[in-house]
């Protein structure tokens, strides 16, 4: 197990109607949170999800890196919060994209394993309002990642990230490339034990397409 940085901030957010798009009920706006949170099974006490598209087991815990919000801020020319782009947890000195499938991080006395990436949508670009943005986001490769909770427990912002890691190749950001841009990895992460059945399956549904 090796350090992994730490957790900058701990994200939570309500379910609400985003301004001038009455259709779209979200809670992606996600604001810190100050005190030590508990993190059951279905992610981090006190935050919603609006559709079945988000949270669930394996999407519990959404985590972001401080280092990539600070990219696209740049890239953007605009400020970024933690929390803006709908994480739990914004960490800082973890590789989130370079994370591997399966990966398991303990904080504070939580256990989270990495399970797949994010996968922009239609309310992602409505609530950044940028042009373009899904396919922005897309092509930059920085999805960040999604965890189950493997322990329940408590973290707060501050709590170091002890990572364990498995020993393959698919890494959050490959398998990103995988579902989005480059089909040419279909058939290997369909057909590779070392990721979870759900991961084979969305790439074989993906072939087949």
């Amino acid at each position: 197990m090796t350090s992994g940085g730490h957790v900058l901030s701990v994200n939570t957010g309500r379910i609400r109607m985003l301004r001038d798009f009455p259709d779209v009920a979200t809670a992606i706006d996600k604001r810190p949170v100050g005190d030590a949170v508990f993190v059951g099974e279905l992610g981090v006490d006190g935050d919603e999800q609006a559709d079945s598209n988000h949270g669930g087991v394996f999407q519990a815990v959404y985590a972001y890196a401080v280092e990539d919000l600070n990219f696209f801020a740049a890239e953007l020319g605009r400020r970024l919060h933690p929390g803006q782009f709908g994480e739990n947890l914004t960490t800082n000195g973890v590789d989130v994209s370079g994370a591997r499938i399966g990966e398991r991080w303990s904080i504070g006395s939580v256990v989270l394993e990495v399970t797949k990436p994010r996968i922009p949508c239609r309310t992602f670009q409505i609530w950044l309002d940028e042009p373009r943005w899904v396919a922005r986001f897309t092509d930059y490769g920085r999805p960040g990642a999604y965890l189950r909770v493997v322990r329940t427990g408590w973290l707060r912002t501050g709590d170091p990230i002890r990572i364990e890691r498995p020993d393959h190749e698919w890494t959050i950001a490959r398998v990103f490339r995988a579902l989005t841009t480059d089909r040419a990895l279909l058939p290997d992460l369909a057909a590779d034990p070392a990721v979870p059945e759900q991961l084979r399956t969305a790439a074989a549904a993906r072939l087949a397409g």
